[in-house]
């Protein structure tokens, strides 16, 4: 049998014994509706102080754990014990198990304790009493009744891979025509590579108002994406990994076995919000909507792989799942909407046109192709500073709210900064700053445009960033924040120094110009005002 450290003994030794009964016991706990869940099951150890009715000590265990984690646990109640409650070692141990009692009388027989049998522990079992109401009172993720098969289809959904022939706009109409609905819009996500699952909207209106959104926070005018996501009408499917760990070196779901994928089903609606629990009709609308894309999947995959824009509709019965439900099949069409996908597109501005209007209107000779850009953020202290000097545009009034102004530095070298300062001045001075995502003609990539606007409308490029770039995409998400906090005021910073030891971190003496500005979102960003 392991014992203490003779030097850990001496230490609880040293201990104030307090005149109390402790109780102690491991138990399992877990949720009779996720049997097969091994991450359900587990036991629970408590030790309370009897004398006192409070919690000493508290561990979830592996049931496989052997009797030294019940020891683990009463260490922490006899030396780290639970607020309130102080270090300190009672007089006496009652437990249920005569094992443990046996065990525990060996390895504590140093410490003056009395170890003894109950075969009840009427605080303990008040406790666990409560936390199986509590386990007994949750909701399951799915009907029980539901739930295998619903998993085994999701996983047949995830096989099936539809994100490799379908976009998000690419909508399916499922129509069911039970359980108060007349159809289901699909839309596939996972064509980017970046989260994959089924969105089944119960409406094309909640459908087109997300859209909207979308696009409308990709144009940086929509502050409330969050906002428009809770207002969605949908039932979903996503994906994601068994370990949902935060790592960003998880890599791609695609790239993972079988094994490692998880499927969550949930609603979202309006007055509810997000939920990852589906109730019994919804658990039986998913299925039927799942069996039924799928079968249509596998009779058009090579139609809506190849041919955009045709016309597709099949009718299929779907047999019921054993239930209460008097109906035991359904009549189910799917059909392809290519004429609500072409005004989804249309919303999307997937039109190559506007974007190499874009190119064609922008100037690239106002930054020296050799100069360092980032975008960052201005002390109050430092702005007040610069608002002194020579080479300083006001930008109106504003309330400095968060820790700085949005600004986008540009180092070069001095002469060449002074060539900036001279041609934005020539041109009436900077009038706005702005981002805008556009497909490049030649190669067909997503690239965000960093876009200098003077008071003669003339566009200039000052950046070209890919647009799924990680570090641009956090830059651009503090420089926006910030924006919003400065309600639009923004800056540009010139500064000297390209070769100096400050390269990429100019100091205030290098900084040559301020030019204040506001943010021109890219929805304001017309060909109108380029012109």
């Amino acid at each position: 049998m392991t014992s203490f450290n003779r030097s850990t003994s001496r230490r609880l030794q040293k201990l104030t014994q307090i005149p109390s009964v402790w109780e102690g016991d491991r138990r399992p706990l877990s949720s009779p509706h996720s049997p097969g869940d091994p991450e359900a099951k587990g036991e629970c150890i408590l030790w309370v102080d009897a004398s006192e009715g409070i919690v000493r000590g508290m561990d979830m265990v592996d049931p496989s754990l052997g009797p030294e984690a019940i020891v683990r646990t009463l260490m922490r109640a006899i030396e780290h014990p639970q607020s309130p409650a102080k270090p300190a070692r009672p007089q006496r141990i009652v437990v249920r198990d005569r094992e443990i009692q046996f065990y525990l009388r060996g390895v504590l027989q140093d410490l003056d304790i009395a170890i003894d049998y109950l075969p009840e522990l009427p605080i303990i079992d008040e406790l666990f009493r409560s936390f199986a109401e509590i386990v007994d009172g949750q909701t399951p993720d799915l009907p029980p009744k539901y739930a295998k098969l619903l998993h085994d289809k999701a996983l047949e959904v995830w096989q099936a891979a539809p994100w490799n022939f379908l976009e998000e706009q690419q909508i399916l109409s499922i129509e069911i025509n039970q359980w108060d609905v007349d159809k289901l819009y699909a839309s596939v996500m996972g064509m980017l590579g970046i989260e994959y699952g089924i969105l089944f909207y119960r409406s094309e209106d909640s459908l087109k108002r997300f859209r909207a959104a979308v696009i409308a926070d990709d144009d940086e005018t929509n502050r409330n994406l969050e906002a428009a996501f809770l207002k969605q009408d949908c039932l979903f499917l996503t994906f994601d990994s068994v370990d949902d760990s935060d790592d960003d070196d998880i890599g791609d779901l695609a790239d993972m076995p079988d094994s490692e994928i998880e499927p969550t089903f949930g609603n979202i609606h309006p007055l509810e919000g997000l939920r990852s629990v589906l109730y019994e009709e919804e658990a039986l609308l998913t299925f039927v909507a799942l069996e039924s894309l799928l079968r249509f999947l596998r009779d058009y995959r090579r139609q809506l792989s190849q041919e955009d824009g045709l016309t597709l509709s099949q009718r299929y019965r779907i047999s019921l799942p054993k239930s209460d439900e008097n109906r035991r099949s359904l009549n189910v069409t799917v059909s392809r909407m290519p004429e609500l996908t072409a005004e989804l597109e249309e919303m999307a501005g997937l039109n190559d046109d506007e974007d190499d209007s874009i190119f064609e209107a922008l100037r690239d000779d106002l930054i020296p192709e050799d100069a360092f850009m980032s975008l960052g953020v201005l002390s109050w202290k430092t702005l007040d500073h610069l608002r002194q000097g020579a080479n300083h545009q006001a930008g109106g009034e504003f309330e400095p709210v968060g820790d700085g102004l949005p600004v986008i530095v540009i180092q070069t070298s001095r002469p060449k900064a002074k060539g900036i300062i001279k041609n934005i001045q020539e041109a009436g001075g900077l009038n706005a700053i702005c981002f805008h995502t556009v497909t490049d003609p030649i190669d067909d990539n997503l690239y965000d445009l960093g876009l200098l606007q003077t008071r003669n409308h003339e566009l200039f490029l000052f950046g070209q960033f890919l647009d799924d770039d990680p570090v641009h995409i956090e830059a651009k998400r503090k420089w926006h924040q910030r924006c919003q906090n400065t309600q639009g005021h923004c800056g540009l910073i010139i500064a000297k120094g390209l070769t100096g030891s400050t390269r990429g971190n100019p100091q205030l003496g290098d900084m040559m110009a301020l030019l204040e500005a506001h943010v021109l979102s890219a929805a304001e960003l017309t060909l109108e005002t380029v012109d």
